[in-house]
């Protein structure tokens, strides 16, 4: 089983990119730079607008989900997974951990990718204030 969804968001001169442990997405119009984890604002969604089946197959524990990342020409592909512990419902924000800490913003754990670790010629287009679209797709994978 699979589900797709996509999130339209944009950069920010002051995205940052330097967490360590997580990267987010807000539908929140302005960043400070306390925000070093946010690489986009304004975005069309947050966790609780994603699509039903999407969410669906986000709360098992087997599912994988593939966020592929672009601003300008550059593009990152994040894997992650899902959890039966997902809420997704928060209103604004959508949160990538690298750790399987859950909190009501969080949409992928275990992720391959951090802020800290994304492409500096990504972050850059991002600083531009490019416009970034999120793809998420999820599987649910034979193995937990």
């Amino acid at each position: 089983m699979k589900a797709r969804d996509i999130i339209r968001a944009r950069g920010h001169p002051l995205v940052q990119a330097t967490h360590p442990t997580t990267f987010e997405v807000t539908k929140d119009e302005t960043l400070t730079p306390s925000g070093d984890c946010i690489i986009g604002i304004a975005a069309d969604k947050g966790a609780a607008d994603l699509d039903p089946d999407l969410k669906a197959l986000l709360r098992d524990d087997r599912a994988v989900l593939m966020t592929t990342l672009s601003a300008g020409d550059r593009t990152v592909v994040v894997r992650s997974r899902g959890s039966a512990a997902l809420a997704l419902d928060h209103p604004t924000d959508l949160v990538w951990r690298r750790s399987g800490f859950i909190s009501d913003r969080t949409i992928g754990i275990r992720s391959d990718h951090v802020a800290a670790a994304l492409p500096r010629e990504f972050i850059e287009a991002l600083r531009r204030g490019e416009d970034l679209t999120i793809e998420l797709e999820v599987e649910i994978g034979e193995e937990a």
